[in-house]
């Protein structure tokens, strides 16, 4: 493993990432047989620090997970969806679609507007409850192989190293957590999981991994501005016709509004910036007046998983398996994939458990990767396979209106006439040179709807050891000039929703010019919120996000 001595524990289970798969999956082990040994790491804090999702659950993972939840008290299931709204916002103007347009997958009665964040609280409760070990604040930073090849635990980070790479006088090496099977639930582009991909080759095959950026506010809203459990989705403006994404209006409990704004990581104009398109839409005459008197006190950003079924790599490896956003399970036209990373969690468990009651251990679990497209996960993503390509490939209006027909004919008749639509390049490779683009002119924030990264990255309550090694590792910082700058013009500046980048010039002030020639790379680490995005989207794919030290990051509250 390495030459450090490090405390070894021995589990029959280890599970990473303390989300909605990890933490079913465990609850699911423990139901199925009491004896077996769990553990689960979060590199977050406390559980839930580092979960941002919109969101509105279908319930149908928890129902199946813990029957009869909705008799207790302590629930984080407080507001049931009222009413479902669907805009098309243009510059000035909107419209509102009617609902019975759009496929009954759309519909949102039945589910329940939550903070995902506390979601994860009370199952970590259920699965404590159970004898399941939650280890928060540890980061999982490298795999344990035996000497077969097969994945046999895994090595939390090392804490107080410093940013030379010495060891400070709080040193304190990683622990090796090993286990007859590692179940990796680390959500979007995951290290590890990026890892895995790469060694085993599970992305054969597979269109590839696609993905957006969801940029998150909580608001505290006036009472006659607040609706609850009004679901409201728009597209269109603020961004054009060619570029992929949309909005979200979540009215929950206790005078909150949650609001946020996807952006398609597909975009080629390198001058666009998600964050300042979120702000834009803000001002728009058809949702300002929700935030008129209103305090916003949270923030947050996040990549998002949008291949859905024909981007889902192999989820089986010897010695262990993916789950839920580790594995692409989102549902892109619903904007929901929190349903899909419970019941992956759970058809995981069940498939370790029976293997591990056959005396198995550290072999491939191919069951689960041969059982998956058959279940309600499958039959899920699979009748919206083809909307995210037809965006794509037809822009906004087009692509929606022909993928909306899609879904209409999966649902009706359980066919598509385009069969299964390819998605073409993969994220990064969509960015085009500054060259053949126009700047865009953002308007500068008021501070009362409008923000600014650094103010809103204090929200987000991040916090990170200043004098520790980066957790964001550039290749070849040569050709971060050459190519980023030089053919880009610097889209990391824009890319990134906490003001992590900057092309600064020799006296160290932002270069005002993104075209400067004397200019250097800062990596602000400190203010990262470890949305991945940076690692999707650099046009070489030169900028690698490691796990910084366990507990650092974000520490979301109500998000």
């Amino acid at each position: 493993m390495s030459e450090i001595e490090r405390e070894s524990m021995e589990f029959d289970v280890v599970i990473v990432g303390a989300g909605p798969a990890g933490l079913a999956a465990a609850i699911r082990l423990k139901q199925l047989n009491p004896e077996l040994s769990v553990v689960v790491l979060e590199k977050g804090g406390e559980v839930g620090a580092h979960i941002l999702s919109g969101a509105v659950v279908d319930p149908i993972g928890i129902d199946r997970l813990l029957p009869g939840w909705r008799e207790e008290n302590d629930h984080p299931f407080k507001t049931p969806v009222t009413a479902d709204h669907f805009l098309v916002l243009g510059p000035a103007g909107s419209f509102r679609l009617p609902n019975f347009l759009m496929p009954p997958l759309m519909n949102n009665h039945g589910n329940y507007i939550v903070s995902l964040g506390n979601v994860c609280r009370w199952l970590a409760t259920k699965a404590e409850a159970l004898g399941v070990e939650i280890y928060p604040g540890f980061a999982a930073a490298s795999l344990v192989y035996n000497d077969a090849g097969a994945v046999t635990g895994v090595i939390t980070g090392d804490m107080g190293v410093e940013k030379d790479g010495t060891h400070g006088p709080a040193y304190a090496p990683g622990m090796a957590l090993m286990g007859k099977y590692v179940l990796i639930g680390e959500g979007a582009r995951g290290s590890l999981a990026k890892q895995l991909i790469a060694k085993y080759q599970l992305a054969d095959g597979r269109e590839p991994g696609k993905f957006g950026i969801g940029l998150k506010e909580l608001w505290q809203v006036k009472p006659e501005n607040h609706k609850p459990g009004l679901v409201q989705h728009s597209f269109g403006w603020p961004l054009d016709m060619k570029t992929g994404g949309g909005s979200f209006l979540y009215h929950l409990e206790d005078n909150q509004v949650a609001v946020g704004f996807v952006v398609h990581l597909n975009y080629k104009n390198p001058y666009l910036s998600p964050f300042e398109e979120f702000q834009r839409f803000k001002t728009h005459p058809a949702i300002k007046g929700t935030f008129e008197g209103a305090k916003r006190i949270g923030y947050g950003a996040r990549a998002i998983t949008e291949g859905g079924w024909q981007s889902v790599p192999k989820l089986s490896f010897p010695g262990g398996v993916l789950m839920g956003c580790a594995a692409g399970f989102v549902n892109v036209p619903r904007i929901k994939g929190s349903h899909n990373a419970v019941l992956s969690g759970m058809l995981a468990a069940e498939h370790v458990a029976e293997a591990i009651a056959g005396g198995r251990a550290n072999d491939e679990l191919a069951s689960y990767e041969q059982a998956w497209r058959g279940t309600d996960i499958g039959k899920d993503l699979k009748k919206v396979r083809n909307v995210k390509p037809l965006w794509s490939r037809f822009g906004t209006i087009a692509g929606v209106g022909i993928g909306g027909l899609d879904m209409w004919l999966n649902t009706l008749f359980g066919f598509s006439p385009f069969g299964t639509l390819k998605h073409g390049k993969a994220d990064y490779a969509a960015l085009e040179p500054a060259s053949k683009h126009q700047k865009i002119a953002y308007p500068k924030p008021d501070g009362v709807l409008t923000f600014d990264r650094l103010s809103s990255v204090f929200l987000s309550n991040t916090n990170h050891e200043e004098n520790e090694p980066t957790h964001l590792i550039v290749g070849d910082m040569a050709l971060q000039q050459r190519s980023e700058h030089d053919v880009f013009a610097g889209p990391s500046t824009r890319y990134c929703p906490a003001g992590v980048y900057e092309w600064v010039d020799k006296d160290g002030n932002a270069a005002a010019d993104p075209s400067a020639k004397d200019v250097r790379f800062v990596i602000n680490a400190q203010n990262c919120v470890h949305c991945k995005t940076c690692d999707i989207k650099d046009p070489n794919q030169n900028i690698n996000w490691v796990p910084p030290q366990g507990g650092e990051g974000p520490v979301y509250q109500g998000m």
